[in-house]
């Protein structure tokens, strides 16, 4: 597959299932726009704001409905969604993308403050997802060489929950993301 037709394809997901919500105010379009953006406005690196618009990607790839984590489900959408993405992009923005969960957690073990900052939806899925991370936990997820990276895009991803905020459209980031894939 030609870049530009991976990035067609997975345009073509995100307008065919990125309506859907899950649980916080914005559609998962929106809210992979939301972080990209973010990201790029930050100066952060091409692979990092890839990420960030990829990072949720998992979602979209089950028809599990949008009120699974309601229904006490973890669909472990990071690593279905990187598993699907590493067919066509590298580690720089496949791990952080699989590792975003484990940010999450990893930054509630580190700062308790950070829990309570945490979207109704997010406080859900950390449940889900196993809770703050034990003391063993975080010293594994420190040494990763990605650790940084992915929590980078946690950031974003918790900063890009906003229903008003304006982004460029999918089509804005088809060059940087077509750059990025596996020749």
């Amino acid at each position: 597959m030609y870049p530009r037709d991976v990035v067609t394809h997975l345009f073509n997901v995100f307008s065919q299932r990125g309506h859907r919500s899950y649980g916080e105010h914005v559609t998962e379009l929106q809210h992979g726009l939301q972080c990209a953006t973010l990201a790029q406005q930050n100066g952060e690196d091409p692979a990092l704001v890839v990420a960030c618009l990829l990072h949720d990607y998992g979602h979209l790839l089950h028809d599990l409905g949008e009120d699974i984590a309601e229904k006490g489900v973890d669909s472990r959408h990071e690593c279905i969604g990187a598993n699907q993405l590493s067919s066509w992009f590298g580690d720089e923005v496949v791990e952080p993308i699989r590792m975003h969960a484990d940010a999450k957690r990893y930054l509630c073990w580190k700062d308790p403050s950070y829990q309570s900052g945490l979207s109704e939806a997010s406080l859900r899925s950390l449940t889900l997802q196993g809770g703050p991370m034990s003391e063993a936990e975080a010293s594994q997820f420190e040494n990763h060489p990605h650790f940084d990276r992915a929590i980078r895009l946690r950031r974003y991803d918790d900063q890009g929950k906003q229903p008003d905020m304006t982004t460029p459209d999918l089509e804005g980031f088809r060059r940087l993301v077509e750059s990025l894939v596996w020749p």
